[in-house]
């Protein structure tokens, strides 16, 4: 059945190119992968011509997903579930693109957009770690696509959609008046009667929601290089990776982190009245904890290419750092934050998915280390609860004492302003004795 004044390409378009996103995903991650374990000069170069074609195959397809979405958004086309559950048409013109990363598929098309970018500095700039470390980045590439899949299989759904109809969610069931009174099926211009979108939250329609999430997001995206580089170091025992390439984007993994957390402090700030800048609200937690670990990597990367000691610490903390953003991204888009956050995602059904793309990426570690028999690696586990351990300890020793310090003089400044009348009561006190 056809429905007057429906707009069905744009959304057939961007489906079409989360499929294929999907699939150029996990053939560069096979290519890169066979690329990384090829013996000969001819064979790595042939698998690795095959492996960039398809990762540029899946950034040309993220792109036109991305303008996909902005054309529905922008349109008001409110066929589509996504448009009109983040928009309206009096949503001013700088506030569409915060449509994009209201809802999980916005951010997550976001994150993907950032590895598609940092992937091809990694292609122009890595030379002979191409191939081990774009392995691992096109198979979180592979599991974010799979996010955005809305597939079923033997009746299970894979990921959601943002090109989803809202009558193919049946959400006009509730609604006779979209209904024809005559067969009980929804009107075929029912697009005449609904006019408007839902809009975008009140708290998003602000100038930091502009820009903070694609900073923060960039952030997030970033922590999987130093992940990647620890990865392919230990899968190739070449410890090398982490003296010369790590080090550079671990510093900028943290700088730009910890820009989009000031930004996503700011917002809140203004926008949440928490009554300052940080309120230890769980959502902002879960990115400065990995911000904090990847600062401890950082530290400890630069002790092992000065004296060459901390090597284990530095894969523990890279390591952890990317598995902590995976577990942030649990815990804000499970729903298990919903009643104790202001700004954590509301659940779409993806908690079994998302505790997938988590333990996925846990047990690669050690899953290489029995495939490589790393010992090395053996004991990285171990090490990154000592280490972890002994840093907050450090954290937690420095806020101690400067708690302390700022109390003393507290108290010696309170000393000197006594009340009056305290002042008056010991005295009469002294001379009544």
């Amino acid at each position: 059945m056809e429905f007057i004044g429906e707009h069905l390409l744009p959304g057939q378009t961007g489906h079409f190119f989360v499929i294929l996103s999907l699939v150029a995903s996990l053939v560069a991650t096979v290519a890169f992968f066979k690329a990384a374990n090829s013996n000969g000069i001819d064979e790595k170069n042939s698998w690795l011509r095959v492996a960039r074609g398809a990762f540029f195959a899946e950034t040309v397809s993220v792109i036109a997903v991305f303008i996909s979405l902005y054309y529905i958004i922008s349109n008001h086309l409110f066929e589509y579930k996504y448009a009109w559950q983040h928009s309206s048409r009096a949503l001013q013109v700088q506030y569409l693109l915060s449509c994009f990363w209201e809802g999980q598929e916005g951010s997550f098309m976001l994150w993907s957009f950032w590895h598609c970018i940092l992937g091809w500095i990694l292609i122009w700039r890595s030379k002979k770690w191409e191939a081990p470390v774009m392995t691992v980045v096109s198979f979180a590439q592979f599991c974010l696509a799979t996010m955005l899949a809305g597939l079923y299989f033997w009746g299970a759904k894979v990921g959601s959609s943002p090109f989803v109809l809202l009558r193919h969610e049946n959400f006009f069931d509730s609604a006779p008046i979209f209904k024809d009174a005559t067969t009980g099926l929804l009107r075929k211009d029912y697009l005449t009667l609904w006019k408007d979108g839902n809009g975008l939250n009140v708290l998003l329609q602000n100038y930091w929601m502009v820009i903070h999430p694609p900073v923060l997001f960039l952030g997030f995206a970033s922590t999987i290089v130093p992940f990647a580089y620890a990865i392919a170091g230990l899968w190739k025992k070449d410890y090398s990776a982490l003296s010369k390439q790590a080090i550079p984007w671990a510093a900028f993994s943290t700088g730009i982190l910890g820009v989009g957390i000031m930004m996503g402090a700011a917002w809140a700030y203004e926008s949440l009245t928490f009554g300052g800048y940080w309120a230890w609200d769980p959502v902002e937690n879960a990115s400065l904890v990995p911000w904090l670990v990847m600062v401890a990597g950082l530290h400890t990367n630069l002790i092992f290419r000065s004296t060459g000691y901390s090597l284990k610490s530095t894969y523990a903390f890279y390591i952890l750092s990317f598995l902590l953003i995976l577990y942030s991204t649990f815990l804000t888009r499970s729903g298990v934050l919903g009643d104790t956050s202001v700004h954590a995602f509301t659940d779409l059904g993806m908690n079994v998915q998302l505790y997938l793309f988590l333990n996925v990426f846990f047990w690669i570690p050690p899953f290489i280390a029995a495939k490589t028999k790393n010992h090395r690696l053996m004991v990285v586990g171990a090490f990154i609860a000592l280490n972890i351990l002994n840093y907050f300890f450090v954290v937690f020793s420095l806020v101690s004492a400067l708690s302390a310090l700022g109390l003393f003089f507290w108290m010696l400044n309170r000393d000197s302003e006594i009340p009056t009348i305290v002042k008056e009561e010991n005295t009469y006190s002294r001379a009544r004795s």
